[in-house]
């Protein structure tokens, strides 16, 4: 996600991207080295595993009635927003990265930063309905099913989505008007601090006081099944159990999700609110960085949920353009 962030020009010639120069006149210019080609390659190969790693999890849930689940429509929605990250963000970073941008801000650097800022607030949305959707799940059980059902999945997604688009047309209109003013606008330092504010720590927070609650439930569930005897009650703890078990695993994302994405934020609140030195190559880092967190989901996935690998085997060995295994049952 790209914010304002201030720089100073040079007049030497210093390489600041192993892919472009600026030259004495404060020109970029391309520096075709044998190191840019091999990132170009590598950073392709990410954009191609980010793509096919979230259409194989779309696919799973569409095609697999089993999937059919309102915490799974959560997760083929985030997917799809991966799947975008790796389709178009990506390769738009490859050939405009942070660094040229800060440098030009033509067409193609604007329309990577409204991707990149409107996909990432998707991203952190979904992360809050699914850590909603959990905590109904483990800590109201009984209600789960009449509190989040299908109508309100889609509520969830719409919300995300159309809240992602609302920001980014917000960050348009300062945009135009932040051109008129002077380079201490107040217009440009307000929409720094509402951007960070509700496109990453408001969510983030929400998400990890909703985690922590759900954790503080688990662990009284824990040890009340460890108390109990009763066969009927050991039916109910496994359900239980099986809940617990995904809610772990989408924590898990969540935190795979921080892990890439607040070193970012971290420097751009730093680079925003302070004149704190940051070399751009460094930037550069934590932006792959963050970006790769849209190849890691499905791989999480996979790991840890024994029918997503089932549903992954078939979609790989062609098993489903063969016959018909909507209904099949998954591991």
């Amino acid at each position: 996600m790209n914010m304002e962030i201030s720089i100073n020009r040079t007049n030497d010639l210093t390489v600041i991207h192993p892919c472009y120069k600026i030259d004495a006149s404060s020109v970029l210019t391309s520096n075709r080295s044998g190191i840019c080609v091999l990132l170009h390659i590598f950073l392709g190969s990410l954009s191609v595993v980010t793509v096919c790693g979230n259409l194989f999890v779309i696919i799973s849930i569409i095609y697999f009635k089993q999937l059919h689940t309102p915490t799974n429509y959560l997760i083929l929605s985030l997917a799809m927003a991966d799947l975008l990250v790796g389709f178009l963000v990506i390769p738009l970073t490859i050939e405009f990265s942070v660094t040229l941008c800060l440098y030009y801000e033509d067409l193609f650097c604007k329309v990577r930063s409204i991707l990149d800022v409107s996909l990432c607030t998707t991203s952190i949305l979904h992360l809050c309905c699914i850590s909603i959707d959990r905590y109904y799940a483990v800590c109201q059980p009984l209600t789960y099913r009449t509190k989040i059902n299908d109508h309100v999945v889609v509520i969830m997604i719409l919300v995300s989505w159309g809240a992602s688009v609302v920001i980014v047309i917000s960050f348009i209109i300062v945009g135009i008007y932040q051109e008129k003013c002077a380079a201490t606008c107040l217009i440009n330092i307000m929409a720094n601090i509402f951007g960070l504010i509700f496109s990453f720590y408001l969510p983030v927070i929400l998400m990890l006081c909703i985690y922590f609650k759900i954790f503080l439930v688990a662990q009284k569930q824990a040890r009340s099944i460890q108390n109990t005897t009763c066969q009927s009650q050991k039916s109910g703890a496994t359900v239980s159990k099986n809940e617990r078990k995904a809610t772990k695993t989408l924590a898990i994302v969540m935190g795979i999700f921080l892990i890439c994405w607040l070193p970012f934020f971290l420097c751009t609140t730093v680079l925003s609110f302070s004149y704190v030195y940051v070399s751009l190559p460094l930037i550069e880092l934590l932006n792959w960085l963050a970006l790769s967190n849209s190849m890691l989901n499905p791989f999480i996935y996979a790991f840890f949920y024994s029918w997503f690998r089932s549903a992954f085997r078939m979609i790989i060995s062609g098993k489903i353009s063969q016959d018909d295994f909507t209904n099949s049952k998954l591991l």
